[in-house]
């Protein structure tokens, strides 16, 4: 591992486009004259984030490459080649990957962590974060996977501090603020040990990571995942590679990150002089059809496949429209739907079930026009999520809704950390950019008769929704007392799929953005009290007139 003494490397744990231009950029440290380049120290950064056990290459969506004329992407076996290619050639590199290797393939789903483990062992990996999916089997298998993984120990930690409401940590794990701890680690890095600047491993988020770089001091690169954030000249990009902020200091923060499931290689070399950046070269590296793979790797792979291909290839019906899974996180998506519909449908014998609510982050590949496959149901949904009932007043779903559009939770004031999708039986119009707390506009269910109603405060109503969120999972709902699982939701996709093919649902319009300003509810409160009013003026009015309006006589 080529790892400087004058570097330290924060990891999230504290047990341990084609190839896009790599443009040559002068930082502002340089243009302004801060440095020269005479004291200049270089480090070449290969990061990878959010594979989510998709070993083999893939379609961008993050479904199997089935079809190789639709192209295909990324694989262990890609991101292998391209870095022993690259790296051999870099003075002092690190080869960073930023967690959430489990979940989304059945790679994981059939093997676990094993191939998982076996895989990143070969790739050489200098450290490892942990994500939150790290933590969804607990903590004694994560501990049997971390100790099967051979990776570098010599780092120290931090990483979402939303755990807690995503995955199954232990009750007793406690999960710090992430800014805080990386401050506090930083600080006792220049305090401790030979370093001159240090380089943050964070699976907290993009967001996160630029409030991390303003707020805190002595950190000089975030190599960062978790929210799945492209970056670059790509489309569809949601920033620069590298991201630059200014922190405490006064000193630029590099902020980078590689998308998901291994579509891309991030790549940064970076010319530091003391903690001043002089220059960097770099950008994400696309990993497509033209990309060689490690051949020894690849076949590794392959063969791994063999014990679930038959099951995985089984065509269970067909779509004629893309189920789409890459706005789910933002708005209605057609995936989101037909799953709602299905687990709908799979609770018919239940009449008062009102509707349906999943979370977003539940949905994970989206599923192509034509032939649908085991596989593609189980990688769309991976966890093993099961259905579950709720009853839940009409004031305190208006509050979750709000808390969804809003990102706050109305009943604890923590992030609400995943959108939400809905069964063609519910209606949400939200204005976003009315302040926090007030953004729901209308919030419909539709009764008996199939007429859109808005809920009503005091009313109770029945949901089908699943296990995780019921359980405060995402922080949408409170935390349920009692949770009865019933099907998985891979079970009811499948049956859904068998009984209603060609599926055909499109967007319908079940969660809009709205201009409108007032919510329904303070609209309705108001009317009301403008009711009232009226009523009392009128009383008012007819006593003023016969009691002190002097009565007229007619002349006779």
């Amino acid at each position: 591992m080529k790892v400087p003494k004058s570097l330290a490397t924060l990891s999230s744990i504290a047990l341990l486009p084609l190839v896009v231009a790599e443009d040559y950029l002068i930082s502002r440290s340089l243009s302004q004259g801060h440095v020269k380049r005479a004291e200049s120290f270089n480090i070449s950064i290969y990061h990878v984030n959010d594979v989510h056990a998709h070993l083999d290459e893939i379609h961008t969506s993050g479904t199997e490459c089935g079809d190789t004329t639709k192209g295909c992407f990324g694989g262990y076996a890609r991101i292998k080649a391209a870095v022993d290619a690259k790296r051999p050639s870099a003075n002092n590199s690190l080869f960073l990957n930023i967690g959430d290797e489990f979940q989304g393939t059945l790679y994981y789903t059939f093997y676990g962590g094993e191939k998982i483990a076996d895989t990143i062992n070969q790739l050489g990996f200098d450290a490892m974060t942990l994500g939150n999916h790290e933590f969804d089997m607990g903590e004694a298998y994560l501990g049997h996977f971390v100790s099967s993984a051979y990776l570098s120990s010599q780092f120290i930690a931090l990483t979402t501090d939303t755990i807690p409401f995503i995955s199954q940590p232990n009750p007793d794990t406690i999960f710090s603020d992430p800014i805080a701890t990386a401050q506090y680690w930083a600080d006792y890095v220049y305090a401790n040990e030979d370093v001159e600047r240090v380089v943050a491993m964070t699976h907290i988020g993009y967001q996160v990571d630029i409030e991390l770089a303003r707020k805190t001091r002595g950190i000089h690169m975030i190599v960062g995942g978790h929210s799945h954030t492209p970056l670059g000249t790509m489309m569809g990009a949601e920033g620069e590679y590298p991201t630059i902020e200014t922190n405490l200091d006064g000193d630029e923060v590099f902020i980078v990150t590689a998308w998901r499931y291994g579509v891309y290689l991030g790549y940064l070399d970076v010319e530091f002089s003391g903690r001043k950046v002089l220059s960097y070269t770099g950008g994400p590296v696309l990993l497509d059809n033209t990309t060689a793979q490690d051949a020894k790797l690849q076949k590794q792979i392959k063969a791994w496949r063999g014990p679930f291909e038959e099951f995985a290839n089984v065509v269970l019906g067909t779509t004629e429209v893309v189920l789409d899974e890459s706005t789910c996180q933002t708005r209605e998506c057609t995936l989101g739907n037909v799953m709602c519909d299905a687990m709908l449908a799979a609770r018919a014998s239940n009449p008062s079930i009102a509707g349906c609510v999943i979370n977003a982050g539940g949905i994970r590949a989206t599923i192509d026009a034509g032939n649908i496959t085991r596989g593609q149901v189980l990688t769309a949904f991976p966890f093993g999520s099961a259905l579950t009932e709720l009853t839940i007043s009409g004031a305190d779903l208006w509050k979750v809704w709000e808390g969804v559009v809003s990102g706050v939770s109305q009943f604890n004031g923590r992030p609400v950390t995943s959108f939400a999708q809905v069964s063609r039986s519910v209606r949400v119009s939200y204005n976003p950019a009315n302040p926090i707390g007030r953004r729901l506009i209308n919030l419909e269910l539709m009764v008996g008769d199939g007429k859109l109603e808005t809920v009503e405060m005091g009313k109770e109503y029945t949901l089908v929704t699943v296990d995780f969120i019921a359980g405060g999972g995402d922080n949408i709902f409170p935390a349920a007392k009692e949770i009865i699982s019933l099907d998985t939701q891979e079970e009811v996709l499948e049956g859904y799929i068998k009984a209603n093919s060609p599926i055909k649902t499109g967007l319908e319009g079940r969660i809009v953005v709205t201009d409108k300003t007032i919510p329904v509810v303070e609209q309705q409160h108001f009317d009301s009290a403008v009711v009232q009013s009226t009523g009392v003026m009128q009383t008012w009015l007819y006593h003023f007139n016969h009691l002190f309006v002097a009565p007229r006589y007619e002349k006779s």
